[in-house]
């Protein structure tokens, strides 16, 4: 059993400022995602207005991924260098602002030059995530921080697509990309004003403190002095692609896989393959993000759980991960029913699978060397980018002729992908030397 599990928790049961971290990283990721995702919703009507084909639409959504995917090593260096809580506030800042100016386009070109900012602001924020709650959680809770501030992309989503579609069928599009883009930049101030590290926190406890460093949070000064940080050198690569991290890498584009179908083209395929309205479709398309919810809660405390009762890292942080991917596989169901509660069933399902899955981020800290967590994680979100790169294109090629069958079978494939190198490369939960 590991020593984080040993470690009795601070007697002071008032105040725990890292339940406040968590809150804030969750209000991040809700924000990010909206920004994503808004011009999903947007998209039917704008396409119609700037005359966009399937084609150009698939590169709409996939350009955020481009230089987002491109972004991901710098982003983690700049990480390692400056911390969560600069490249937070700038992150946060200069997506939001991209957000508000495509309120402005007259044009595919200018949209997607508006998507290729908002993903190079966003490219530092997935790994910014993890390297603030790695510093702020001891490890016997980590695992449960992590789907908890995971489950904000599904649980934020869920319930802003009722309303992101309120406000497109009451101001239209243009307002829409106004009110998200001015809630992200009002809030990119709180977050520097409120966050900082745990040991230059001025609202963390001493007790909270010594609990969470002896439970295996990292602390600045435990790592090598003599050591750099985060420098891409031949010997550094070398640990960074372990035939383990390279098995989390490939897991890693196939679960972003399926997530960035429903972050993209799930809005049109309700709308345009299977005939549903505006209004109908902002409430059903919050049931599979619901679903997706309640996965990744419940993947974070099973896992936390069954590593508290002395079963292997493995065990624990495997099976829900690999289950998630091969419950993916139903979103296949979905080709052979017109019934919109059958559709939003297997969708759902599927979207439960993915949600059980997105915990993956704990195999970061598991797996790469301390030092390296930032670049680290920045390869492995690096991952998850191309997949945002790859599927918005290859469907808007299988969606071409109007169907989208060949679609829903593609995302499946991904996800078995995903399952098999979960199963046969990642093996064994240990730091490789």
């Amino acid at each position: 059993m590991d020593s984080a599990q040993k470690v009795v928790k601070p007697k002071d049961s008032k105040f725990k400022m890292r339940y406040v971290v968590l809150a804030l990283v969750f209000v991040n990721i809700v924000i990010n995602y909206m920004d994503r995702t808004n011009v999903s919703i947007a998209m039917p009507e704008l396409a119609k207005e700037l005359n966009l084909t399937t084609v150009e639409q698939g590169l709409i959504f996939s350009a955020f991924g481009w230089i987002y995917a491109a972004m991901q090593v710098p982003g983690g260096l700049l990480l390692d260098k400056f911390g969560s809580r600069i490249m937070y506030f700038i992150s946060l800042f200069g997506w939001s602002l991209m957000t508000l100016f495509q309120s402005s386009i007259t044009g595919f070109a200018q949209l997607l030059g508006l998507r290729l900012g908002v993903g190079f602001f966003e490219s530092p924020v997935m790994p910014a995530n993890n390297r603030a709650i790695s510093y702020w959680f001891p490890e016997n809770e980590r695992g449960t921080a992590i789907g908890i501030y995971s489950s904000a992309q599904f649980l934020g989503l869920a319930f802003s697509m009722p309303i992101l579609y309120a406000i497109h069928n009451s101001i239209g599009w243009r307002g829409l990309f106004i009110v998200t883009g001015v809630i992200g930049i009002a809030w990119a101030f709180v977050w520097y004003i409120v966050y900082s590290d745990p040991q230059k926190n001025k609202w963390v406890s001493q007790q909270e403190l010594d609990y969470i460093k002896a439970g295996g949070a990292i602390f600045e000064e435990e790592l090598p002095d003599e050591q750099p940080k985060a420098k891409v050198t031949k010997e550094n690569l070398k640990k960074l692609f372990t035939k383990k991290l390279i098995g989390i890498y490939l897991g890693q584009f196939a679960i972003s896989g399926t997530f960035w179908f429903f972050l993209t083209w799930f809005p049109s395929y309700l709308t345009e393959e299977k005939g549903m309205s505006l209004t109908s479709t902002g409430f059903l398309s919050s049931v599979p993000y619901l679903a997706a919810f309640v996965g990744v809660i419940l993947a974070g405390y099973l896992s936390d759980h069954l590593t508290k009762k002395g079963f292997s890292k493995s065990m624990a942080r495997k099976i829900p991960v690999i289950t998630g991917l091969l419950l993916t596989l139903f979103i296949m169901g979905a080709n052979y029913t017109n019934n919109p509660y059958l559709i939003i069933g297997f969708m759902s399902i599927a979207f439960f699978g993915n949600g059980l899955a997105t915990i993956t981020w704990v195999f970061v800290t598991l797996l790469a060397p301390n030092q390296l967590l930032g670049l680290a994680g920045g390869i492995f979100n690096l991952c998850g980018a191309l997949s945002s790169i790859v599927i918005p294109i290859v469907i808007g090629f299988l969606v071409a002729g109007g169907n989208f069958s060949y679609a829903l079978v593609f995302v499946a494939i991904i996800a078995l992908i995903g399952a098999c190198s979960y199963i046969f490369v990642v093996g064994n939960l240990e730091k490789e030397a």
